[in-house]
């Protein structure tokens, strides 16, 4: 591939993308505030412990009665939750020329997710509870572990059952740039991979792509968007910015940190809910916290517990995408296209290049779009003789 040594300048945000970015700011901070005042509502008005006891005379026995309470409890919360569903995955997308999703498809998709989330709920309620009954002193050590076996599950499951109900999945249909992905996943060291683009323009403007499933479900996904909007060297360095996260076993760690950071929530929930059940049980309905109506107790303290850790959980995952961004150079070793393919998501996707640190440290998944394009820039060691940081994957 012919080197390209343009420098490529990074644009200042217009002024709808500083008004998305600030909005932004505003609704993250009311939808964490809903995630902490819905359950306490929940809780501190004794209507949990009302589900948990329709649940138990309609279920009778324990499983179906937890699977009951278990829908009873999605179905709640997504009602309360909806108005600001609505605003923000509706209403704000549309105001901001994101969107191209029909109400129609935003009600189909609501309630296909509340949906999955009540079976999903339903499926797995049963461990924490049944581990409190048999094992009050490490329940939390074994709830926190068994997130290990149920993520990976979900990963697996989910490129073959799940994302398809809400889009609709095919074969790339550019088979030239399909030949040139997969000769990029044979060099990485990732034979026989399989990339599929997806029909998201039904629902929004923005570009994007991922690596998702595990062994026989492992693919790369490619949104149409994305395909219309970058030519093919932008959308070969931004494919190989995927395989990095797969080859680097970024979703494994993160799994990894997810188990953990599930055991340190389990932990924290063992130590500390008992005292707000002695004090408050008159309002709670309940005395102990295996009682199924203590759902809504174990989000209240898990969600704070995540708060708390979010900086550092969003800090490693940003290094995770400078690990993937440095793997994409060195094995597409076009610098151009990696830094316009940043400056093209920018742009379709209203973001602000300097994001201020507190956006950073509860927002920021990724680094700056100004630092990633830096990167690109600057990072060719190839050229000057040096060693390549990822060059025993490369084949």
């Amino acid at each position: 591939m012919q080197e390209q040594q343009t420098h490529v300048a990074v644009p200042e945000p217009t002024p709808l993308a500083i008004r998305y970015y600030r909005s932004g700011n505003i609704v993250w901070g009311i939808g964490t505030a809903l995630s902490l005042l819905i359950p306490a509502i929940l809780l501190f008005t004794g209507f949990s412990a009302r589900l948990r006891t329709a649940a138990f005379r309609l279920g009778r026995r324990w499983y179906w009665s937890l699977a009951i309470y278990a829908g009873l409890f999605t179905v709640t919360t997504a009602l309360l939750s909806l108005p600001f569903a609505y605003y923000q995955g509706y209403v704000r997308q549309h105001a901001y020329g994101l969107s191209n999703q029909t109400l129609e498809k935003w009600t189909g998709d609501w309630l296909k997710g509340v949906g999955l989330g009540a079976v999903g709920l339903a499926l797995v309620l049963w461990i924490p509870y049944l581990l409190l009954r048999r094992s009050p002193k490490r329940w939390w050590l074994y709830a926190g572990l068994s997130t290990l076996p149920v993520a990976t599950f979900l990963l697996v499951i989910s490129p073959v059952w799940i994302d398809p109900l809400f889009n609709k999945f095919g074969p790339l249909e550019n088979k030239a740039l399909e030949q040139r992905i997969l000769a990029l996943a044979e060099r990485a060291g990732i034979p026989g991979s399989r990339v599929y683009q997806v029909n998201k323009s039904v629902d929004t403007k923005a570009v994007n792509a991922y690596v998702t499933g595990m062994g026989g479900t492992k693919r790369i996904v490619l949104w149409d968007t994305l395909l219309d909007q970058l030519n093919p060297d932008q959308v070969a360095f931004v494919v190989a910015h995927e395989m990095g996260h797969f080859v680097l076993r970024h979703v494994l760690t993160l799994i990894a940190v997810a188990t953990i950071l599930a055991v340190i929530s389990f932990y924290v929930i063992h130590r500390v809910a008992g005292r707000l059940i002695g004090r408050y049980a008159p309002r709670f309905r309940f005395d102990a916290l295996a009682d199924p109506a203590s759902l809504p107790l174990l989000i209240l303290l898990g969600t704070a517990v995540s708060l708390v850790a979010t900086p550092l959980v969003l800090a490693f995952n940003r290094y995770q995408e400078r690990e993937a961004d440095r793997f994409a150079l060195e094995l597409t070793r076009d610098n151009r296209a990696a830094a316009t393919s940043f400056v093209r998501l920018q742009e379709k996707n209203l973001a602000v290049p300097r994001p201020g640190w507190l956006y950073l440290m509860w927002r920021g998944s990724h680094p700056p779009l100004a630092e990633r394009v830096d990167l690109a820039n600057r990072y060719r060691p190839w050229e000057t003789g040096e060693a390549l940081r990822y060059r025993k994957s490369f084949r």
